[in-house]
């Protein structure tokens, strides 16, 4: 398969999860921009495609980044939206089902919603 169409489903699939349940958490993280020093953050909510996390200095869409969750291997994610030291993100690769699971488990925060957009 080429790398396009790879691309062209992973899209696909990560507008479908827009609409999947997000749940609210509390999670302790670092996030690291392309060409920048990375820093401290708190992952504000967590979904298989992405996440929001705070982010004072504001980063621009289409920024390659690397979050990293203690105990696990930085995830590559890119900046889709920056609002108010709020940043949100989309894996590259749509995260893991069980370690979205266990993530949820270890750091269960204030529920589940669902995106308005």
């Amino acid at each position: 398969m080429s790398n396009f169409a790879s691309q062209d489903r992973y899209a696909s699939a990560a507008q479908e999860d827009r609409s999947s349940p997000r749940t609210r958490i509390s999670i302790p993280a670092s996030l690291r921009p392309s060409g920048s020093r990375g820093f401290q953050t708190v992952v504000q909510d967590l979904s298989l495609s992405g996440f929001s996390a705070m982010a004072i200095n504001r980063l621009h869409p289409g920024t390659l980044c690397w979050l990293t969750i203690q105990g696990m291997e930085s995830m590559e994610a890119q900046v889709i939206w920056w609002n108010n030291s709020l940043v949100g993100c989309a894996f590259n690769q749509l995260l893991n089902p069980i370690i979205h699971d266990n993530l949820l488990e270890r750091w269960r925060g204030s529920g589940i919603f669902r995106s308005v957009s």
